[in-house]
């Protein structure tokens, strides 16, 4: 184990490493029960997309740990289910069989353009300022997802401003204004004692402190009444679920998926734009990760960088990184998901000391092991785990001090950068305002020429994206 992960030359320790798998997968746990309550809105069965997300995330997180070495985790992403479920099926008119065939397509290419290099020229093309910003902003993104998840906060629409989609869906426009809830609640209350407890712990330097905290903080709320232990030992049959999987499993590439996108002709300009919005997020998700964890705290450090800009091949462990994320997109299609992407929440773990593949083997192990342990998993409540997603986004928001804020040139860009990732909920769509404005900023000062010609294709990408999404809705 210590010669095929390197420990001791990444300065860390089995028990170190499962503590931060086990810290990852409990930050992320999550999906398990809210990508099948997503999908089934489109009809797709929520047995067979429990099993589904099992399946991807355990898959793809091995290979992330096996191949890669490096201690992410990947599961079918929050926004990019939303993207397949409202958008593509919903306002687009596509079945859910056709929307998994657009996924597994969107994962050839995302292999096609990591096995070419283009994912490694992309990254090579940001300048040090805009990584640091986004570093930074991911910093913001986890925290807010953070508070999100404790539920302190509560928003407040106009009257007549709301948009209610056909399955109860309400779609605020920006007079929704976010304020602070009332403490009245003992969910609120706990969420408030399991933030307290994780910064108590990581200011005393207590080993395992976000571990702790989410054990401590969960103890606490069943004390408190609000963890229902009635819960444990009453999910769904798993032998139901493996029968509705084979409802999914391998459809996007028969009759109703890949195959019918020749039915109508007159679709398959709207079917590559749906492919391409796909990748697009999918890909900038992913990179803005990786740079926001990767460098500060080592993971990919100066060697692996170097290797990443000049080796040929799969030399370094950013290329094998990337290779893995899109098989993985690919896989989850076939067994029934969305895009499977790398997580931002892998942050947790790399924050509890996770520095190698060890911590997602041991991640995907809990995966599995979540497909007949689901009613245990569930009892782990969001107010335990948000408080570590506060705490990591604070410790990766030290990326901002590399920035120059006194200079407009750079912190234009910067500031776009970082708060349209947290605000827009969205990593890519954080990197597209940081692109875009780079951009502005060197046509108006006459510093054009600096921009990379990469820089300058994927931010007419992201604007054409733009421009097909306002045109469509």
């Amino acid at each position: 184990m210590e010669k095929f992960f390197k420990l001791k030359q990444n300065g860390t320790t089995v028990s170190t490493e499962v503590v931060a798998g086990i810290t990852t997968f409990f930050a992320m746990a999550y999906i398990i029960f809210v990508n099948p309550a997503m999908l089934s809105l489109t009809g797709m069965p929520s047995g067979a997309v429990f099993l589904a997300t099992i399946i991807a995330s355990a898959v793809g997180t091995l290979i992330m740990g096996l191949f890669a070495n490096v201690p992410y985790a990947q599961a079918p992403g929050m926004g990019l289910n939303a993207f397949f479920t409202f958008t593509v099926c919903f306002g687009l008119g596509f079945s859910w069989q056709q929307a998994l065939g657009m996924v597994f397509l969107c994962g050839i290419i995302n292999v096609i353009i990591t096995v070419t290099k283009l994912r490694k020229l992309i990254i090579k093309s940001i300048p040090s300022s805009l990584q640091s910003a986004i570093g930074g902003g991911i910093g913001i993104f986890i925290a807010y997802i953070g508070i999100k998840n404790a539920g302190l906060l509560q928003f407040t629409s106009d009257p007549g401003k709301n948009l209610v989609l056909g399955d109860g869906t309400v779609i605020s426009n920006s007079s929704a204004v976010p304020a602070l809830v009332y403490f009245n609640s003992k969910a609120v209350i706990l969420a408030l004692i399991g933030i307290a407890l994780i910064f108590i712990l990581l200011i005393l330097k207590i080993r395992g402190a976000i571990v702790l905290s989410i054990v401590g903080t969960t103890i606490i709320g069943i004390l408190m009444g609000v963890v229902d232990l009635s819960t444990v030992g009453t999910t769904s049959s798993l032998s139901t679920s493996f029968t509705e999987l084979k409802e999914t499993f391998g459809v996007a590439l028969g009759n109703k998926g890949i195959l019918s996108f020749f039915d109508d002709p007159s679709k398959i300009p709207l079917i590559l734009m749906t492919i391409f919005a796909f990748s697009l997020s999918d890909t900038f998700d992913t990179i803005g990760t990786f740079i926001g964890t990767g460098k500060r705290t080592g993971i990919f450090d100066e060697a692996d960088e170097k290797a990443l800009q000049e080796g040929k091949g799969f030399k370094s462990k950013m290329d094998k990184a990337l290779f893995a994320d899109s098989i993985a997109t690919s896989i989850g299609a076939i067994v029934g998901t969305s895009n499977t992407t790398t997580y931002v929440e892998s942050a947790a773990g790399i924050a509890a000391g996770g520095r190698t593949g060890l911590t997602a083997v041991v991640t995907a192990l809990l995966f599995i092991g979540s497909m007949f342990l689901a009613p245990f998993v569930n009892i782990v409540p969001t107010q335990a785990t948000a408080p570590a997603l506060i705490a990591v986004g604070i410790m990766i928001l030290a990326s901002f001090k590399d920035i120059k804020w006194d200079d407009l040139e750079v912190a234009i860009p910067a500031f776009f950068a970082a708060i349209f990732m947290a605000f827009c909920y969205s990593i890519s769509y954080g990197i597209a305002a940081g692109f875009i404005f780079y951009c502005m900023v060197k046509i108006f000062t006459g510093k054009a020429k600096e921009v990379s010609p990469v820089l300058w294709v994927a931010t007419g990408l992201f604007i054409l994206n733009f421009v097909i999404l306002a045109l469509k809705f």
